[in-house]
């Protein structure tokens, strides 16, 4: 018996191999079982899937580990179409059916609503997933790391846990006019010989290429992020661009010479044409900066703002309060059915782009100030404004703590959660709660092939 306990508790060594039934999806997109009582993750298995596993790592509280031999497959998985889909790591899920993918997410959200949350799964409306009609070529921006590899040039993505760039020619899931403008340009540095930048020694010029696309307007915007100010042969760049792409109606320059892994810099030059491109969602258009933040799925956005719109119920009377506001997009897209909107936002240059977006549509209702929400939204009750509906996007850590306990003293008849990461939804979820009872959760899949899931959270006060 003790013998048999001992087995039990035997942990896992690196090295073995062992059988593992795939139960579910993890959050990022690998497959979940349990070996010996003990989770176990790993990446590219299927739930329903019976797989030999090699563990290649062992920690405390689980495992990670990678497939030998698939035993029994699952009727969902379909070969990757993307030729460098294993080595790039940008996916997590072209080996899933699109359809079946849509189920999943929507138990990745049901999952940490079971983990995080006290309300029975069963009382929660988890509606299916949102999906898109042709799942591939939606991404409106691409950041692409320029390397060398033998003289020539190329720009791609990091390999999956490794330091090796992998040159990326044709994205699936990036809009067509984002690669053939990545493509030129890679050719232009090319035959210009400008130099490239050598992270390891620290040498060279150009360190990444930026594209982005109004999916509507088909204008294209390039971003090159340098190492220094100087471009030699600048002028020249600047004319081979222009005239193999007619399409890019906007030249910038970043500057980021620092040992860094974020993309851009402080400090960024107006090389060519605008140093907008224009954009729009429904009935709203957008000037895009260099810098600015913009959805990065056009085509879904429109889906999830409508979502948003639905779950608002609005009816002309309502004052919104619209935290974590970004340029607006979101308090735009509610601004005519409702009376008032005001909307915060600690970035003061995100602020500004969101007066000039509500200027420029002709909203007299809409108000940004540059703040934290859970110091100014007291002080305008105090004042006598307070909002009947709350509207949140928040970044992938939720919503300051701070913020929802404002929440819960100011009391809106409804909040409107629109979630980047289902467990940060379903831990504010649980601290709202007290007074909120979830009328529905509606999962969005702004990245096909990818884990992410997006979702609606329609709250109603009790």
């Amino acid at each position: 018996m003790m013998k048999q306990q001992k087995e039990n508790q035997a942990k896992l060594q690196v090295g073995q191999t062992f059988p593992l039934t795939i139960k579910r999806l993890g959050i990022n997109g690998e497959g979940v079982g349990y070996f010996k009582r003990q989770v176990v993750f790993v990446p590219g298995a299927l739930p329903g899937e019976e797989v030999v596993v090699e563990a290649t790592k062992v920690h405390p509280k689980f495992s990670e580990g990678k497939i030998k031999k698939i035993r029994k497959k699952s009727e969902h998985r379909v070969k990757p179409p993307c030729p460098i889909y294993e080595l790039c790591g940008g996916c997590q899920l072209q080996h899933l059916d699109y359809r079946q993918q849509l189920n999943e997410k929507r138990d990745i959200v049901v999952q940490a609503f079971e983990r995080y949350g006290k309300t029975p799964i069963d009382k929660l409306n988890i509606k299916d997933t949102i999906g898109m009609d042709n799942p591939w070529n939606y991404r409106n921006k691409s950041q692409f790391q320029v390397g060398l590899d033998k003289q020539k040039v190329i720009a791609g993505l990091y390999g999956l846990n490794s330091h090796k760039l992998i040159d990326i020619a044709d994205c699936m899931i990036q809009h067509p006019a984002t690669s053939k403008v990545t493509q030129t340009v890679k050719m232009i540095l090319q035959d210009l010989k400008i130099s490239i930048y050598n992270e390891r020694t620290r040498k060279g010029l150009v360190r990444t290429i930026v594209t982005r696309v109004g999916v509507q307007s088909g204008e294209v915007q390039v971003v090159l992020i340098t190492a220094q100010k100087e471009i030699p042969r600048k002028q020249l760049l600047i004319e081979e661009i222009s005239k193999r792409l007619p399409e890019v109606k906007s030249i910038i320059q970043n500057i980021n010479g620092q040992k860094t892994s974020l993309i851009f810099g402080d400090e960024s030059i107006h090389l060519h044409g605008n140093e907008v491109i224009q954009e729009t969602l429904g009935d709203l258009s957008f000037e895009l900066s260099a810098r600015a933040f913009f959805q990065l799925n056009p085509e879904q956005t429109v889906k999830l703002y409508d979502e948003v719109k639905k779950a608002a119920q609005l009816t002309g009377k309502e004052k919104i309060f619209d935290a974590y506001c970004g340029v607006g997009t979101i308090g735009l897209w509610l601004a005519d059915g409702a009376a008032e909107i005001r909307g915060i936002e600690i970035i003061p240059e995100a602020i500004e782009d969101a007066r000039k977006n509500a200027k420029k549509h002709g909203f007299q209702n809409a108000t940004y100030a540059v703040g934290k929400a859970e110091k100014l939204l007291p002080k305008w009750v105090n004042e006598g404004w307070r909002p009947d509906v709350i509207v949140v996007d928040p970044p992938r850590t939720g919503c300051d703590d701070q913020f929802l306990q404002t929440v819960l003293k100011v009391k809106p008849k409804k909040m409107v959660y629109v979630s980047c990461n289902p467990s940060t939804l379903a831990k504010d979820i649980q601290v709202l709660s007290k007074l909120y009872r979830v009328e529905y959760v509606q999962p969005v899949d702004m990245f096909p092939h990818t884990a992410h899931v997006e979702a609606v959270a329609k709250l109603v006060l009790k």
